[in-house]
């Protein structure tokens, strides 16, 4: 056994499942418990009162988290004329057309996150069949259809982070890495939960956040009593 795999073992040790606790410990948990040699995610599930099954209970949403995610984004622009410049001048990678939409049809676009202008949607909508699977398709409830390219793209490189629930009611997202300090993942996750508030279904009933799960990329789940949080 590897002197990882027994640090693990010594650390998993101290988690007793499904004990809750505060959100300050938590966090220290799962730095604790992340012994990859990499930075790992650090990643929520938040498991919601909502009826996964049902269209008008489904939940999605964006934030721009204020201590950023850790992560270099690569990001793709379809954009024209001014708009295409303002895009190039925040910092996107990839601003086009119809070029860029070849690009895309032969399946070399190198991004994490495409925007779209509306008058681009035109050109956009027909590659539904490529960016959809991948997770890129423009969509304006997640701020990646905008009039304000500019703004996208900084909200995108800014540490933005894209959400949406599951059939089973449960969001996953990342908000950081394990090597942020331990306030600034509690930050990031209260900015995240209040988001999640915001869009609360109005057919939702009952106990809408109802249990919060944290972890590291290839660590355990601590879970975390939500009383502890400023939401």
């Amino acid at each position: 056994m590897s002197k990882h795999s027994k640090k693990q073992k010594v650390l998993r040790a101290e988690l007793t499942p499904g004990k809750q606790h505060p959100v300050l410990a938590a966090v220290e948990l799962v730095k604790k418990c992340s012994t990859a040699k990499f930075d790992e995610s650090f990643d929520v599930a938040m498991v919601l009162g909502i009826d996964g099954s049902k269209s008008d209970q489904g939940v999605r949403g964006a934030i721009v988290m204020p201590n950023g995610t850790g992560k270099k984004v690569r990001v793709a622009v379809f954009a024209q004329g001014n708009q295409a410049d303002a895009a190039k001048a925040a910092g996107a990678d990839i601003v086009g057309f119809e070029d860029l939409a070849e690009i895309v049809k032969t399946g070399k676009l190198d991004a994490d996150v495409v925007i779209a202008t509306p008058d681009a949607m035109r050109i956009v909508g027909q590659l539904g069949q490529i960016l959809g699977p991948r997770g890129l398709m423009p969509n304006p409830k997640v701020g990646t259809v905008s009039n304000d390219a500019a703004a996208a793209v900084k909200n995108a490189k800014g540490g933005q982070v894209r959400y949406r629930s599951d059939k089973n009611g449960i969001v996953h997202c990342s908000i950081g890495k394990v090597s942020f300090n331990a306030d600034a993942i509690k930050q990031n996750l209260e900015t995240l939960l209040i988001d999640l508030k915001k869009v609360k279904p109005p057919t939702a009933k009952g106990i809408y956040l109802k249990k919060l799960i944290i972890s590291s990329t290839m660590g355990p789940a601590v879970h975390v009593d939500m009383a502890s949080l400023n939401i």
